[in-house]
């Protein structure tokens, strides 16, 4: 059994993860935590439970929560854990394997102590960094928590976010640390090194405009919202970019190469109660930073994941199992997720492998199997990759690997030989070839149910926010076709306009849905741009003939009844249908034996009918 406490407070047994419902017992049990191993006064926790205004019978009730608690405990099997009562308060006992922030900070320490390796200290900090898992303490209803624990657990992430950065700076991959930097000067706009790291990296990436834009805007943010001008080494930056000078060999090669000070990212005081400190950086929710890509490094957590729990629980079942009686165990145990493009195959994936992290000793390895650009990576540097980030001599212990994005079979066979490996492939292709040769388990992902939708939007926008307007929530979720990547798109978009009622948004979306979802400043981040991606992957002939199957009428992927009263088969070729449902962009009938999604359907016709107004104006 395991305590989850960076995210909302959560108990995990092998693959099963139990989040809890807010009471005054969690609250108790996450003031404990964030103390293991220490006395915590019974006052503290009294004012943990309670607020400042404690009622005149508070150390009795403390001592009915803590009943609780152990009952608690009991409900949900936890052994090997007690919650002791100590001359002043009590004491939970925890360790690295029992408690993810102990975990985090363990692998902290061992990132230090790796300073002279930047890519191990490099990998042991994203691993580090895996293990949060959303909004901290999101269940726990506790002011003097929220007020005084949040904002300390906070500031040790983003150390050791800002040391990764400095450590992809160093390596010479810009390009990668862009990814997380984006997110990170949004998030926080407030925190400056954020931002000279993001304009670093951009100058670097050869785009001196944007570079010069984004301090200008940080600029205007820092003397319009704090009234202070940028830090002298923000203004260092902007006159080195100006003056055209390399910074290659500056400052973020030297931090790879030496580690700023232990402080810069140990772990914050020794768990307690005491004064807030201030700074210049403005806190905000501790939101987990999307992976860089591509290449190969640890799982990240994925944020408000729900749903897809039969899937998660074959995964695991699946991936956690012995051998069966009489296996060579000469092959490894191979998983196949396929569906859609944004369908939620990577999330998916993700989410398994931090739910089996303990059946896999070795490690769990993400390896991005396309660039950037979208073109393939080669089986040979792929193998090469995984075998310098996995090490030699793994004395038995089992590794899992995640295959994200894979275009074709070519791309895993090489990668499926060493015994003592687990699997999961992702891709948009239904990979037939490879099962037919490998074996494997298969699971094709479509959209979500109703009741998927209507629970991501919980999780992602809050309790409050949806409950007080559950129809409007339905409407929105029927508007984006239940689709992942379309939901995800549509609340990062309310998260930030939480002022806009949900009633309003159903109008807002219904008015031009494929527009709406959209990310303004990130427009990669669109569906639109998702669908355009997966038909550019497409040989051109057959993305000319989704595109005249999509504008045209459903009757084209399905019999109709002739005049003569015998079938019609469809119009389209059956090999050219059977290409388009093996690639993710057909989904299984009703009506018929194929479907388009709608939100798919729609970005087809508007692509033709932008195309035809081109060809009419020239």
């Amino acid at each position: 059994m395991r305590f989850q406490l960076l995210g909302p407070l959560a108990l995990g047994d092998g693959p099963d993860v139990v989040v809890l419902q807010p009471s005054k017992p969690v609250i108790l049990l996450a003031a404990l935590l964030l103390h293991a191993n220490s006395t915590v006064s019974a006052d503290y926790l009294q004012r943990a439970v309670w607020g400042e205004d404690q009622p005149a019978t508070a150390r009795a009730a403390l001592q009915t929560c803590v009943l609780r608690l152990r009952r608690l405990f009991t409900k949900h099997g936890v052994t090997g854990t007690s919650i002791e009562a100590v001359p002043g308060g009590y004491r939970i006992t925890a360790g690295p394997p029992t408690l993810d922030l102990l975990g985090f900070r363990d692998q902290v320490r061992r990132a230090t102590a790796l300073a002279g390796d930047p890519e191990a200290e490099l990998y042991t900090l994203k691993d580090a960094l895996s293990l949060w898992q959303g909004s901290l303490l999101a269940n726990v209803r506790s002011d003097v928590l929220h007020r005084d624990e949040v904002p300390r657990l906070s500031e040790e992430r983003l150390r050791a976010v800002e040391r990764v950065c400095d450590l992809l700076l160093g390596l010479g991959r810009c390009g990668e640390a862009l990814v997380d930097l984006w997110t990170a000067t949004r998030v926080y706009p407030g925190h400056e090194r954020f931002h000279e790291q993001l304009i670093e990296a951009l100058y670097r990436t050869g785009r001196q405009s944007q570079a010069l834009a984004e301090y200008r805007r940080v600029k205007g943010f820092l003397l319009d919202e704090l009234g202070v001008d940028p830090s002298p080494s923000l203004r260092q930056l902007e006159l080195s970019i100006l003056r055209g000078e390399d910074l290659g060999a500056g400052g973020a090669v030297r931090a790879a190469v030496e580690p700023a000070p232990a402080r810069a990212y140990a772990p914050a005081p020794a768990p307690g109660p005491g004064p807030r400190t201030t700074s210049r950086v403005i806190q905000g929710a501790a939101v987990p930073l999307p992976a860089a890509a591509p290449g190969a490094g640890p799982v990240p957590a994925v944020p408000h994941f729900t749903g897809r729990e039969a899937e998660a629980a074959a995964m695991a079942a699946r991936l956690t199992a012995p051998p069966p009686p009489g296996a060579d165990g000469g092959r490894p145990l191979t998983v196949l997720v396929s569906g859609a493009p944004g369908i939620g195959k990577s999330a998916l994936a993700q989410h398994v492998a931090h739910l089996v992290r303990d059946s896999f000793p070795a490690g769990r390895l993400l390896v991005r199997m396309t660039r950037a650009d979208g073109h393939p990576r080669t089986a040979d540097e792929v193998a090469a990759e995984v075998a310098a980030t996995l090490g030699p001599g793994r004395a038995g212990e089992r590794a899992l690997l995640v295959l994200d994005d894979v275009v074709d079979a070519d791309q895993v066979r090489p990668l499926l030989t060493p015994p003592d490996l687990a699997v999961v492939v992702t891709s948009r292709m239904g990979l037939g070839g490879l099962i037919a040769t490998h074996g494997g388990w298969v699971h094709r992902l479509t959209a979500f149910t109703e009741a998927e939708s209507y629970a991501l939007l919980l999780a992602a926008l809050g309790t409050e926010r949806v409950e007080a307007e559950p129809r409007a929530a339905r409407q929105l979720a029927a508007l984006c076709g239940h689709f992942p990547a379309a939901l995800r798109i549509l609340t990062a978009r309310l998260l930030t306009r939480p002022g806009l009622r949900l009633g309003d948004a159903v109008d807002w979306l219904g008015d031009d849905p494929l527009a709406r979802l959209t990310l303004t400043d990130s427009p990669d981040h669109s569906v639109s741009g998702l669908f355009d991606r997966a038909l550019g992957r497409l040989d051109p002939r057959l993305s000319e003939a989704f595109l005249r199957i999509g504008a045209g009428p459903p009757e084209l992927l399905r019999e109709t009844d002739g005049t003569d009263g015998t079938k019609r088969h469809p119009p389209v070729p059956e090999d050219v249908l059977e290409q388009l449902a093996d690639a993710g962009l057909l989904e299984d009938g009703p009506p018929g034996p194929y479907r388009i999604h709608d939100l798919l359907r729609a970005h087809l016709r508007r692509t033709v009918r932008i195309r035809n107004r081109r060809t009419e104006k020239v």
